[in-house]
């Protein structure tokens, strides 16, 4: 919406469906920026008071202090299962889990892969920074070959602790995977095309045909040990080629209310 103020044009403005908080995460994380993205989807929509958010545990935990719509939490990789409930038991509303790639894909996995194999009819949203960020920058499953972090500190031995997890793609080969993503927002391009995909997911939601599932592959400033123009141009360089951006599982586009 465009007005002026004081004679200049406001081109920004704060979504009522984030609160007043001011965020903590480090400069220059992801984090802000998907929730700014989630927040002004929801509320453009108008499914405000429809909406149900699920958070875990690692610094998406504290998402429910930024979203001002319904939140619920739940325990470490648990999210899904908790989402799960609140749509059976609220199948009218839009339900959507937060995660982050060592809840989802480390101690969540179990959880991560019934739910999606059942179809639950959620959104989950994946922030994939290739490093437990919260609890000091350990080895994740997503993390790089020869990557370096507090746990691996020669770089990411393949010959003894595997190789990174993919778990979008393996997501996208059950059944019950409907919509199956994978974006970023490390640009102003890249936050566009993210916010489509949220907006096609809550679409498709309407129809009860299965799990939505986006990856947003992030930066980590402060566990990266780089600045934030630095962590950027290396996860262009180095995420990207193992995590690709890019539609994974495409149905036929729903009918989009305009």
């Amino acid at each position: 919406m465009e007005n002026s103020t004081n004679g200049l044009e406001v081109v920004y403005e704060k979504v009522p469906t984030l609160t007043d908080t001011l965020m903590h995460y480090c400069p220059g994380c992801s984090h802000g920026v998907v929730h700014r993205v989630i927040m002004e989807v929801i509320h453009e929509m108008g499914i405000t008071e429809q909406t149900i958010g699920v958070a875990p545990v690692g610094c998406s935990v504290f998402a429910y202090n930024y979203m001002n719509i319904d939140m619920q939490e739940a325990a470490h990789g648990r999210a899904t299962a908790a989402a799960t409930g609140v749509k059976r038991v609220h199948p009218d509303k839009f339900v959507f889990t937060y995660q982050g790639d060592g809840d989802l894909a480390a101690i969540g996995t179990g959880e991560t892969i019934h739910t999606v194999n059942r179809g639950e009819n959620i959104l989950m949203v994946f922030v994939n920074n290739g490093v437990y960020g919260m609890t000091g920058g350990q080895m994740a499953p997503t993390t790089l070959a020869g990557m370096k972090t507090t746990t691996s500190p020669f770089g990411r031995d393949v010959a003894t602790m595997g190789s990174p997890l993919r778990i979008t793609e393996l997501i996208a080969n059950l059944p019950g995977a409907l919509y199956v993503t994978r974006q970023s927002v490390h640009s102003t391009a890249a936050v566009r095309k993210l916010k489509k995909a949220i907006q096609l997911s809550f679409e498709y939601q309407k129809l009860n045909q299965g799990t939505c599932f986006i990856e947003v592959v992030s930066n980590c400033p402060s566990g990266w040990k780089m600045t934030p123009v630095e962590s950027n141009q290396w996860l262009v360089e180095n995420m990207f080629p193992v995590y690709p951006p890019g539609d994974i599982k495409v149905p036929k586009p729903p009918a989009v209310n305009n």
